[in-house]
């Protein structure tokens, strides 16, 4: 929280400051001018470049690296500061070698340009001096040139303490210091993830994106001998005519890419921590993507946020309607299209029933576009069949919390989680699945020591973290967790006064656990009893208890269960209503989280208003004009089963791989094939597509205006950067077309439109209008009329009629599938860092794809060892239902007899989900995707490594706190800039 007001007298006036800040921070606020090159606000105080000299009490001091005190007198204008300032910036120009005009950073936005030109500089008193290292390539996205490097450290710092992949050092010495990537390796065989974060923090043109380099300016696309040539030009000139001329012509030139250079505020289309930015783009080509100030990422990307941005003018882009004809495709109008699907549809409906028809949303796309797919399926056509691909992930988590606490979304924002005393990751491979989520757990941990406890059945990152690193036996995460509430209970630790102000059930709950002993648990997880017990000392010592989920809880028959059982613990011991602590289920996609509270889903609609409430259906009805179905609708699980069973005919599904991502695909695909009639909108020809009647060409987001809504309930607006390509068409254009074919009528013009219909019937949603979220403004939800949201649930108790909580007793299921003697394995699987879900936009980043080229499966060293395997050697894995064919990957990652495998991969023939069965969750019936036995037979033939060894998981970090610039302090050739100069008043000059 922000410390007491104090005020300081800053040349003569007096200004606000918080106690403790930096003081460039009130410097900043005050508008006193200051340069600060190495400073950024999101990494702090770095004091690597010393042009922040100010002096504070008598005494030259770095801004950055000074804490504001009540009291304090600042002078930023006396003459030793300013040329202590001018000084320093001068030993970073002697680094640089600045040719401006030419160079692809000359965006009004580089420090260095911006500081020569405030400081007034004319001529440099050190020259430019060549270091003696080459340009580093060897990343695909990036390149680093030395040359350019002011050995600032913002990148070290971002690297080290914002993001904490720990890869990035400076040699500080050698007698040519430079940025050093795992000690001294080139940066593409190094532990670097690709995260772009030092890209994004430097402050000038020595980390550039790969995607900017000759394209950015009107000069910058010359051939190297003459790009030398004009350097050589602009060298030449400053010791007659001085910096200023020069400046000038490069800010002409800056000027001009103004009108070509088109910077568009987005949100991101992968995961769901909804990382924001501008992206850059000149005509179709993507120039570069720039975090600035995203309220849930501020400056924070991943590879696939900042890199994997290929897809979008991929040649395999659909860009017209196809309609299958004799068994193949043929282009067709997008009136041919919208007729066929008009007179299908219409034809199934009306010998078949509405309920014959069935409509999948996307969690890829809008929440607009979520809403309207289910205004067609209930208002137009008049089934609830329709749902979206939180079945296939979060739907067991939101129901184990509607049954405890009434909301099923984080408790809090992603900036609480580093506020936690205990952040516990249950079933999670957070800094894979989360990456910039997992930053700031990482960045908590190591700079505020909290803690950090992993239950996983594969030592991943987060796993390697760890203080406590816990490994269960697969399916067993409900009783441990039941066990370690019991033991609170019994051992009198409960938050007693939490409970019984705002709790009910608890008896019930207790007798529930009647069973879940210590011992009882350690015989079914695996988990000793003393390690259970430290669990639940650390839950109840700690300041506040964050639990983090994922897929590993809710991919299994008893997800339901188990995250109930997570927020029952929570209850227990008061880890709710508060800053820095709660529940914190982790979504997949960037929508999924909007997809649900727009209504795909078969027993809601909006805000999770229930279909059957006599209330929401007047509402609607008085709105759409049209009653609501009431019939009980299919979610996507149940409608391969009506497909197979002859009751469900038609399918509408838009942004989905349904024939990939579901469970039992052999199984799927069967029922794809028996459907009546099929339409498929999607942004490439998928392999769900090659089962359709009808594909319709769809466009991506940054072709379009809408919002998604995040993991931690945010609302955020994305702006079109591009015009859609070819004939492809925003979806929501695209379900209006159709609506309008079978009678609709609407008449949306703009997304915006649409938000509002969403708001007048939605009550967490009501205060929601693109007004309100311009820019980079958003809200969470609920969201009052009067636009007041909520960043911290259940702050004033939570939403029953009484105001309080749940317990609920809830009951272990446990697997279906575990090994036997014919299928001796348990077969685990996940997401990678650098592809997301089936890999349908990431195979398709060149950068991406040569990272992990395509699927395999991790087996462990003494398993490998038994059946004589190597990394490369090709095996079959069988499985009750089918087999697939891939490489091996020996690693630890894995322990015994289980086995790991990506779910993405560019062959639908290779997908983890042929070997999946078709059991769920009883409750949700989202299936138990982790629930799945198999036997490997060894096919005898060796082939390279899977991975290549420019993946980052080869490479070996360098930790070290920071920069450590006390090493550059102690440098022989270092001197405290302005040492020894009188503080008179009055510029340098004077």
């Amino acid at each position: 929280m922000p410390e007491p007001h104090i005020h300081l007298s800053i040349d003569g006036g007096v200004y606000p400051a918080r106690s403790g800040e930096p003081l460039i921070d009130a410097l900043n606020r005050a508008r006193v001018d200051v340069p600060q090159v190495c400073y950024h606000p999101q990494l702090g105080p770095v004091q690597t470049c010393d042009t922040c000299v100010v002096e504070v009490d008598g005494r030259l001091v770095r801004a950055c690296g000074t804490q504001a005190q009540a009291g304090m007198t600042v002078r930023t204008a006396v003459q030793s500061a300013q040329r202590a300032r001018e000084d320093a910036f001068d030993r970073l120009l002697a680094n640089h070698l600045l040719y401006c005009t030419v160079c692809d950073n000359n965006n009004g936005n580089c420090t260095v340009h911006n500081t020569t030109r405030a400081l007034g500089v004319q001529h440099q008193e050190r020259p430019f001096q060549p270091k003696p290292h080459a340009q580093d390539h060897s990343n695909p996205f990036y390149r680093y040139d030395p040359d350019q490097c002011i050995l600032c450290g913002r990148c070290v710092e971002a690297c080290q303490n914002l993001q904490v992949n720990e890869t990035l050092t400076i040699n500080w010495e050698d007698e040519h210091p430079r940025v050093l990537w795992d000690g001294d390796k080139p940066a593409g065989e190094s532990s670097c993830v690709s995260c772009g974060h030092c890209v994004t923090v430097c402050p000038c043109n020595a980390l550039m994106e790969k995607s900017m380099l000759g394209e950015a300016g009107f000069f910058t696309g010359l051939e190297l001998p003459v790009f030398q040539s004009a350097v050589a030009v602009v060298k030449n000139v400053e010791p007659s005519l001085g910096y200023g001329p020069i400046l000038n012509l490069s800010e002409i030139e800056a000027a001009g890419r103004e009108g070509s250079i088109r910077r568009t505020k987005t949100v991101c289309t992968y995961c769901g921590v909804g990382c924001s930015f501008e992206v850059w783009t000149k005509d179709r080509h993507i120039l570069k993507v720039e975090p600035e100030g995203g309220p849930a990422n501020g400056v924070s990307t991943c590879v696939k946020g900042k890199f994997g941005w290929d897809y979008v003018n991929s040649g395999e882009r659909l860009t017209t309607p196809l309609i299958r004809e004799a068994g193949r495709f043929r282009e067709a109008t997008w009136d041919e299209a919208l007729d066929v699907i008009a007179r299908r549809l219409t034809e199934i409906r009306r010998e078949h029933g509405p309920d014959a028809l069935a409509f999948i949303a996307s969690s890829k796309t809008t929440n607009e576009e979520a809403f309207l797919m289910q205004k067609l399926a209930r208002a137009v056509v008049g089934t609830n069949n329709m749902d979206n691909c939180s079945r296939y992930c979060q739907s067991p988590a939101t129901m184990g919390l509607w049954r405890t606490v009434g909301y099923g979304g984080d408790s809090g924002g992603i900036a609480e989680l580093e506020r936690a005393g205990l952040v516990i990751g249950i079933g999670t491979n957070t800094a894979e699945s989360h990456p910039v989520l997992a930053t700031r757990v990482k960045r908590a941990q190591k700079l505020r020591g909290q803690r950090l406890i992993v239950v996983d059945l594969r030592e991943h990152e987060m796993a390697r973290r760890a203080d406590l690193f816990v490994r269960p036996n697969p399916g067993t995460d409900f009783v441990w967790l039941n066990a370690v509430s019991r033991h609170i209970l019994d051992e009198g630790l409960e938050d007693r006064a939490f409970l019984e102000r705002w709790v009910n059930g608890l008896d019930e709950f207790r007798a529930s656990l009647d069973g879940y002993t210590l011992d009882y648990a350690e015989g079914v997880t695996g988990i000793p009893q003393d390690t259970l017990r430290r669990i639940a000392r650390e839950i109840v010592e700690a300041d506040g208890t964050c639990v983090m989920w994922a897929m590993g809880v809710t991919q299994q028959m008893g997800g339901t269960e188990t995250s109930t059982a997570i927020s029952n613990l929570l209850l227990v011991t008061g880890n709710y209503m508060r800053p820095g602590a709660g529940a914190y289920p982790l979504r997949g996609h960037n929508n999924v989280q909007g997809a649900s509270d727009m209504g795909a889903m078969p027993g809601f609609v909006t805000g999770y208003q229930r279909v059957d409430d006599p209330a929401v259906r007047a509402r609607y009805a008085a709105v759409w004009g049209t009653e609501l179905p009431i019939n009980k609708g299919l979610d996507n699980h149940e409608m391969v089963h009506a497909i197979h069973g002859g009751h469900l005919r038609a399918m509408y599904l838009k942004g989905e791989e349904m024939a990939v991502v579901d469970s039992n695909a052999n199984y799927v695909d069967a029922a794809l094939e028996k459907l009546d009639f099929l339409v498929v909108q999607d942004v490439f020809f998928s392999h769900t597509a090659s089962f359709a009647d009808v594909v319709l060409p769809a466009s991506p987001s940054l072709e379009k205006d809408g919002t998604f809504t995040n993991t931690e309930r945010r609302i955020q607006r994305l702006y079109k950067a591009l015009e859609p390509l070819g004939q492809s068409k925003p979806d929501w254009q695209i379900i209006q077309l159709v609506a309008n074919r079978l009678g609709a009528g609407w008449k949306y013009t703009h997304p915006s439109q649409i938000m509002d219909e969403v708001a007048s019937l939605t009550p967490l949603y009501a205060g929601v209008n693109y007004e309100r979220l311009e820019g980079f403004r958003s809200l969470q939800w609920p969201v009052h009329a009067d636009g007041t949201d909520t960043p911290l649930l259940f702050a004033d108790g939570f939403p029953f009629p009484d105001g309080k909580a749940r317990l609920y007793p809830a009951q272990f299921v446990a697997r279906a599938e575990p090994p036997t003697a014919e299928y001796d394995l348990h077969l685990n699987n996940g997401r990678m860092l650098e592809h997301f879900h089936e890999g349908n936009m990431t195979f398709r980043a060149a950068g991406l794809a040569g990272q992990v080229p395509g699927t395999f499966v991790e087996v462990s060293p003494e398993l490998a060892e038994e059946r004589g395997v190597q990394s490369g050697s090709l095996v079959r894995l069988v499985s009750r239902h089918e087999a697939v064919c891939l490489p091996v990957l020996v690693t630890n990652r894995v322990i015994g007899r289980q086995l790991y495998m990506p779910m993405n991969t560019p062959d639908a023939a290779q997908a983890v989900n042929r070997l999946t069965g078709s059991h769920a969750d009883l409750s949700t019936h989202t299936p138990a995707y982790k629930d799945t036995a198999v036997r490997m037979e060894v096919l005898g033939a060796d082939g390279p490594p899977p991975l290549p060894r420019t993946n980052h998981r080869s490479g070996h970090p360098t930790p070290q706190l920071g920069v450590e610039v006390e090493r550059k302090w102690r440098r022989p050739d270092y001197v405290f800039p302005g040492s020894g100069l009188p503080m008179v008043e009055g510029g340098a000059d004077d």
